[in-house]
């Protein structure tokens, strides 16, 4: 019965996403409140110990099930295995020649953070030694609020740790992953259309107006927050000019110069079509800016 119920509440969850945002910036945080309801029900997976998965927990797992493997861990999403169209067509407004050539590219299923690294979960990392970046507000322990201004070496830093504190192989996203878990079945230039409104708190924050930390904008209809969000997500590729040759498997593409990498997400100080889905940027190593996270990624066994 719990199966049933928390496959109807994945189905209803995208319908009361879509009466709620016409676009991204109609909502508020009172009209989040039944969605998030929805999605965060618990189901068995939510209840167990907080511990590493087993094999026949592993083996059970189903798309768009969630699971945390630790008090300190993300949690995470099962994405669906599948095949979608990466990169923008030239008359997507805002679209870049980096995004192209259009190509397909296919997946076996895997796992991501539902949101981008928290503070908290961070902090642990470096409690632990895992981690050797220590923020400037290590006293935050809000659930909602990411880490920034992290490095590239540092993002690896902390999947790293988590793979050794867990035992199973937490990695960053490739970059082709975070556009297929961003777009979660739709081809729009966001998940919910393809217009972006700025919103009354992102107006004020943009104003530098000061607010408490609210909640994330609602999940897409994969459950996962922020995808067009407030921090960029790095990710493992290399960066490359153009999508020619790229990986046609969901792999990460490492060829070539690897001294600067591909940082997937949005900010609120940049231009909103560097939100879109197909929206990529890059950074050197040495590079340290607010808007840069990550969000974690876990290899499923197939």
């Amino acid at each position: 019965m719990h199966r049933f119920v928390h496959r109807l509440a994945l189905f209803v969850a995208p319908l009361i996403i879509q009466l709620h945002v016409p676009s991204v910036g109609a909502e508020t945080l009172d009209q989040s409140v039944s969605a998030l309801a929805i999605l965060e029900r618990p189901t068995l997976l939510d209840l167990r110990l907080f511990r590493p998965l087993s094999r026949s927990e592993e083996s059970a797992l189903l798309p768009l099930d969630r699971f945390k493997e630790c008090d300190f861990c993300p949690v995470l999403i099962v994405i669906p295995a599948g095949r979608f169209t990466m990169g923008a067509s030239a008359d997507e407004p805002g679209s870049t020649p980096d995004e192209r050539p259009q190509h397909q590219v296919t997946f076996p299923s895997f796992s991501v953070g539902r949101l981008p690294v928290s503070l908290a979960e961070w902090n642990a990392c470096v409690m632990r030694k895992g981690c050797s970046f220590q923020p400037s507000d290590p006293s935050s322990s809000s659930e909602w609020k990411p880490i920034t201004n992290i490095q590239w070496v540092e993002a690896k830093e902390y999947v790293e740790w988590l793979s050794r504190a867990t035992g199973k192989p937490y990695r960053l996203l490739s970059e082709s992953e975070r556009e297929y878990v961003a777009r979660a079945g739709t081809t729009t230039a966001f998940w919910w259309g393809d217009s972006f409104a700025i919103d009354l708190f992102e107006q004020r924050q943009i104003a530098g107006a000061p607010l408490p930390l609210p909640r994330p904008a609602l999940p897409n209809p994969w459950g996962i927050y922020e995808v067009h969000g407030s921090v960029y997500d790095w990710v493992e590729d290399c960066w490359h000019d153009t999508y020619q040759g790229a990986p046609a498997d969901g792999s990460a593409w490492i060829e070539g110069d690897c001294s600067q990498h591909v940082l997937r997400g949005g900010s609120l100080s940049r231009a909103a079509q560097t939100r879109r889905a197909a929206a990529r940027i890059w950074f050197g190593s040495s590079n340290r800016t607010h808007y840069m996270s990550l969000r974690v990624a876990r290899t499923l066994p197939r």
